[in-house]
């Protein structure tokens, strides 16, 4: 119950927050300018706006993620706000869990604001809605919310400006992961080691990227769905193991 209660406080806390609002506005605006782009593409217009919106869901999603969670632990610390917090009949984990629900609540209602513009900009040109499109947003939410986890992570035992450089790079090795295991067969033993290690302790994040197939129609099973989704649970739980065991061992006196 107390992490709902702190889930409910953290969301509360970032819908005040101005970044958000400035990112979501041009995440918005930028999904309206798709449609400048699709009249450029004669007998494409409807899949050059669905797949930059998709794409604009996405970066804009991630921006949130990343710029919002890893400042949550630390604002706490920064402001001494931590030490209230801890000294109530509060655990770490409650605390540290309550802020990792708060921002994913965060980003599913962002989302939903977006995914409703960027549907209703469809449904302006051609009448209908295409819900299959919402196969890659229900990825994109799960990709999104494996950022937020690592971020989280960061922000337990790092500075906001590290954090962000670290979640980063798990953003963009995750999403050449499979490229850089391909590259390591080729090689030699120790890189093909190194390599394997990157694979499997990095996030696949090609695993939630299906935007092109849905955009173009091409099929995309509900096994592969539910598979890429508990790809994902099992790795947000990971990070968030280890997140509790690092905060649970930071001394804040």
């Amino acid at each position: 119950m107390k992490v709902f209660v702190i889930a409910k406080n953290t969301f509360k806390e970032i819908i005040r927050d101005k970044i958000l609002y400035n990112i979501l506005f041009f995440a918005i605006l930028i999904i309206g300018a798709s449609v400048l782009l699709g009249k450029l593409s004669l007998g494409e217009q409807v899949k050059v706006i669905e797949d930059m919106g998709l794409a604009c869901i996405s970066l804009f999603g991630t921006l949130i993620a990343i710029f919002v969670g890893i400042s949550l632990v630390f604002k706490e610390i920064d402001k001494k706000t931590i030490y209230t917090i801890i000294a109530k009949p509060v655990t770490r984990i409650e605390f540290l869990l309550g802020k990792f629900l708060g921002l994913a609540l965060i980003l599913l209602v962002n989302i939903i604001i977006m995914v409703a513009c960027f549907e209703l900009i469809i449904f302006l040109m051609v009448s209908t809605i295409n819900l299959y499109l919402l196969k890659a947003v229900l990825l994109i939410f799960i990709e999104l919310v494996v950022i937020t986890s690592i971020a989280v992570m960061f922000s337990t035992f790092s500075s906001p400006f590290l954090s962000g450089i670290f979640t980063l790079a798990f953003f963009i090795i995750g999403h050449l992961s499979m490229d850089i295991k391909k590259l390591g067969e080729k090689s030699n033993d120790l890189v093909r080691i190194i390599t394997s290690y990157i694979y499997y302790i990095l996030p696949n994040l090609d695993n939630f990227d299906i935007k092109g197939k849905v955009v173009h129609g091409d099929p995309v099973s509900y096994e592969f769905i539910a598979y890429s989704i508990l790809y994902g649970v099992l790795y947000i739980s990971a990070v968030l193991v280890i997140s509790v065991i690092i905060f649970q061992k930071r001394d804040f006196k």
